[in-house]
């Protein structure tokens, strides 16, 4: 099969390897794959997952595809099921899984499109619900909102029924990406006030919840932004990880002030946050209260001239590599049923 193999150099190597295999894993065909920083920070070295092997690695983390091999341990994704999920070696014709961190596609989305969602919806819910504990009612600001994982978060919070949306971005052309997405108010941070804006479209209080995807010297202007007794959530840190903060804001003003990553939790950490999806995201993204934003597709022959895409800033939603022409033939057929005691 095709992979793209990091750990070699600045660029991924498209390589022909060996198909994986792995005893209760899902193994997939791998019809199209997100990009994301992670996938970045990975390649250059300042980023390595707990479940990342050292040195040369098949890259990538999203997936959406078919389920050609399935697992005991998951009768509800038969041999055939269209999925989506997180995994590693995703750049790849086919990723073994495992099936905690798949959840089927819902209906009426593409591969392409299904691939955008993953990291998102897993980032941006656990974020926004279980830590910073949202309820309907609550407003929100998204710091950071033309970023792939920030639209999602804009169409999330408005799904859960968000009082006020609120989303920044650093680039005029980008605002109707924001108010596409639901946002009921943006900011730009290069020429606008912050914490004045979100006042006014607050009545004053400030953001009840901030979902930072930004970092850098911008963080220092969100407490002012953020209500007394709001929570804010470092999710992100696209401008970098030092910052300076006002303390005596945080402390005033009663905040939590809470940080989040994926790269170090455990895979049953992993799919408590895939299995908290069901209830309500899962059906949002069903009913079209969620929509992925694709910026663009790439074959795997071009996955350097994606990543340096989005080393650019230059993509607004996500940027997607199709590895579906590996897969023209039909689609897996469902493993017979095991007879009883066999």
């Amino acid at each position: 099969m095709r992979a793209l193999i990091g750990g070699a150099g600045q660029n991924w190597q498209l390589r022909d390897i060996e198909a994986p295999h792995q005893l209760g894993a899902v193994r997939i065909q791998v019809m199209a794959a997100g990009l994301n920083r992670a996938d970045l920070y990975a390649l250059d070295g300042s980023y390595t997952a707990n479940s990342q092997q050292a040195g040369e690695f098949t890259a990538g983390m999203e997936v959406a595809g078919v389920v050609e091999t399935s697992s005991p341990l998951a009768p509800h994704l038969a041999a055939g099921t269209p999925v989506m999920g997180i995994t590693i070696g995703g750049f790849a014709d086919y990723a073994l899984c495992d099936p905690r961190l798949l959840v089927p596609i819902p209906d009426g989305l593409s591969f392409e499109e299904a691939a955008a969602l993953p990291v998102g919806l897993i980032t941006e819910h656990d974020a926004l619900v279980s830590q910073a504990g949202f309820t309907a009612g609550d407003s929100v600001l998204i710091v950071g909102g033309t970023s792939s994982i920030g639209l999602v978060g804009i169409q999330l919070a408005t799904a859960l029924g968000a009082s006020t949306v609120i989303a920044t971005t650093t680039s005029e052309d980008k605002r109707d990406a924001l108010i596409a997405a639901g946002a009921d108010v943006t900011v730009d941070t290069t020429t606008q006030d912050l914490a004045a804006v979100v006042a006014a479209a607050t009545d004053g209080r400030g953001a009840d919840i901030t979902l930072d995807h930004v970092g850098g010297e911008l963080f220092a202007q969100l407490p002012a932004a953020t209500a007394i007794g709001g929570t804010i959530v470092s999710i992100g840190r696209l401008a970098g990880a030092a910052t300076t903060l006002d303390l005596d804001t945080i402390a005033f003003r009663r905040q939590r002030l809470l940080g989040t990553t994926f790269s170090i939790r455990t895979r049953a950490e992993l799919a408590d946050v895939v299995a908290a999806l069901t209830p309500q995201v899962l059906p949002a993204v069903a009913a079209g209260k969620i929509c992925p934003r694709v910026d663009a597709v790439f074959a795997p022959e071009h996955g350097d001239l994606a990543a340096e895409r989005l080393r650019a800033n230059a993509a607004v939603g996500k940027i997607v590599l199709s590895f579906a022409d590996a897969h023209s033939g039909p689609a897996p057929a469902p493993a017979p049923s095991p007879r009883a005691g066999g």
